[in-house]
């Protein structure tokens, strides 16, 4: 026999279904900018979700953007995760952001494979407050693993992307484009859960090195 439809109800209680403007749903971190945070649903980065950052360029000011919300958490005690960054962090620069460096995991696989797999097991153990990730080309089969990984592990995740996967299919409750000003940069929130896409200039702290 077939299975009864589920109803209205049933299907918009699930934690991957959701409405626009629907602002309540949605559990955030502040990122540190308040200009942004103005923006987004719940004032900061998804918990539990994936949010996906796309730099016109690397070494445009993404790492500044989150390094104010890297601070906050490991301040706290929390642990944060970097997966296969496409350089290595600079140490000096880090701890004058206010990061506390011993609850950092720098993460470098062998392999394209090793790191997808490294970044799905920690997003899913919840062991890290937040994972940060610069994986290679990714599917739609990938990408939705990681969604459940980090709804699984309540964890917030961070994906650093080429500009040209912007045009492809994404189940991330949060994807912005990145492009460089003077003294900042210029976020354009084209996808946005529970929310309207917008765009915001923010100004980032200067430092003695990039991260």
């Amino acid at each position: 026999m077939t299975a009864p439809a589920p109803s209205l109800s049933e299907v918009l209680a699930r934690p991957d279904v959701w409405r626009g403007g629907d602002f309540a749903r949605v559990t955030a971190e502040p990122s540190g900018h308040a200009e942004l945070d103005r923006r987004l649903p719940g004032g900061g980065w998804p918990v539990g979700a994936l949010t996906e950052l796309f730099p016109e360029a690397q070494g445009i000011g993404e790492m500044q953007l989150v390094l104010p919300w890297i601070a906050r958490l490991t301040q706290a005690g929390g642990r944060v995760a970097m997966v296969d960054p496409p350089h290595l962090p600079f140490a000096p620069a880090l701890a004058q952001a206010g990061i506390v460096l011993s609850r950092l995991l720098l993460v470098r696989p062998q392999s394209e494979d090793g790191g997808l797999w490294a970044t799905e097991q920690i997003l899913r153990a919840g062991s890290c407050g937040a994972v940060l990730a610069w994986p290679g080309r990714l599917g739609a089969v990938e990408l939705k693993r990681f969604q459940l990984a980090a709804e699984t592990g309540k964890t917030t995740a961070l994906l650093f992307r080429e500009p040209r996967a912007a045009a492809e299919f994404s189940p991330a409750a949060l994807r912005l484009k990145l492009t460089a000003r003077p003294g900042g940069l210029r976020i354009d929130i084209f996808k946005c859960r529970g929310g309207t896409p917008a765009a915001v200039d923010v100004l980032l702290p200067a430092l003695a090195a990039n991260g």
